[in-house]
């Protein structure tokens, strides 16, 4: 078992990453001062309930009152709704300010329930445990939030967890759409702060089905590595933290024009990126053609292509409306070189032309 220091202005945690980590929980709390007794809500999702819920829930009974709460799976679970209702779950449980929530599953199961921990009686403790690999990068540095139809991600909170248990076992049970999307946060996290990271992704990961055993720990250590450090730097986003949106600006809009869950996270940051990359070479007045990256990105499957159906008067709408806009312009994160970005101020005629000829030039 590995582990890492995450730090940030406010608060100093420990992430511990390794295989079938998991069974160590109970000691791993007791070593977080958490004493028996202590009340534990697990939040979790549908997919996640009949693998994993049972065996954790009896890992704990012993020394804690563990109690659970299902949501739906998917991106749509980040609701008004279901954020609702975990609040109403905590309340009927007698949760106190010194209770605990486990937020079990991926980023939606992690964002939600971190939210709910951040508002609940003002705030109580949580521990994040993800279980794909997109959770590397939203379990950690505290971001939590829930969406709205008018935005992803727009009703939130900056709340650190107690700690992050990463156990890379239950990635065994990804479905292959989820480990893209997983990935194309890994190949972000290279792109915008290093180099030797995204070279070496080139030449060892050619498949997805070379995301396992060593390669997989690899990837998932580098990714936290990187983003804990810009957390480091920036906790509350004020400066560099915004760096780790690139690709995010169109990626946001793409999954609320399409509807959330119509398209997984990772493949809509992962056109965002390459979108990105397109306005990159316009403003910066340089190429990155030799790196072929649609090439690369169709070789795991991701999109490469904004689909025909969408308006793209209505995308850049949505672009301006994001949490990341200011004053109704688009500041997009873009790339000068591998392994360094900058964010730059778009305006309305720059990115609509951007992304038309961008359209038009990856469908034809």
């Amino acid at each position: 078992m590995k582990q890492l220091l995450i730090e940030t202005k406010t608060k100093q945690y420990p992430l511990f990453l390794g295989e079938g980590i998991i069974h160590s929980l109970p000691e791993i709390l007791r070593s977080l001062s958490f004493p028996r007794g202590t009340k534990l809500l697990i939040i979790t999702d549908q997919t996640l309930e009949p693998l994993y819920l049972a065996e954790l829930r009896a890992m704990l009974a012993d020394d804690y009152e563990v109690y659970t709460h299902v949501i739906p799976s998917g991106e749509g679970a980040k609701s008004f709704e279901q954020y609702y209702a975990c609040q109403t779950a905590a309340l009927e449980y007698g949760l106190d300010r010194h209770s605990l929530i486990l937020a079990f599953g991926g980023g939606v199961v992690g964002d939600l329930a971190g939210f709910v921990a951040a508002t609940y009686m003002r705030g109580i403790r949580y521990i994040q445990i993800p279980t794909t690999l997109l959770a590397h990068d939203s379990a950690v540095g505290g971001k939590v939030a829930i969406n709205h139809p008018l935005g992803k991600n727009m009703i939130g909170a900056f709340h650190q967890p107690e700690a992050v248990v990463y156990d890379i076992a239950f990635l065994r049970s990804l479905p292959e759409k989820e480990l893209r999307s997983g990935f194309a946060e890994v190949i972000k996290h290279a792109l915008i702060r290093d180099r030797r990271f995204y070279e070496w992704l080139r030449q060892e990961i050619h498949t997805l089905a070379d995301l396992t055993g060593e390669r997989l720990q690899y990837c998932i250590q580098k990714g936290i590595e990187i983003k804990a450090s810009v957390v480091r730097e920036d906790e509350k986003e004020t400066g560099v933290r915004a760096h780790l949106n690139f690709g995010h600006t169109l990626g946001h809009a793409l999954e609320s024009e399409l509807g959330y869950g119509a398209i997984t996270h990772g493949d809509a940051v992962a056109l965002g990126m390459l979108f990105a990359i397109f306005a990159s070479e316009s403003v910066y007045k340089r190429s990155f053609a030799d790196h072929q990256f649609s090439a690369w990105f169709r070789t795991y499957g991701f999109p490469v292509s904004i689909p025909a159906s969408l308006k793209l008067e209505r995308l850049l709408k949505k672009m301006k409306g994001d949490k990341k806009a200011k004053a109704g312009t688009v500041r997009m994160v873009l790339l000068k070189d591998i392994g360094e970005v900058d964010i730059e101020t778009l305006d309305d005629d720059t990115l609509s032309a951007l992304l038309c000829e961008f359209a038009q030039r990856e469908v034809g």
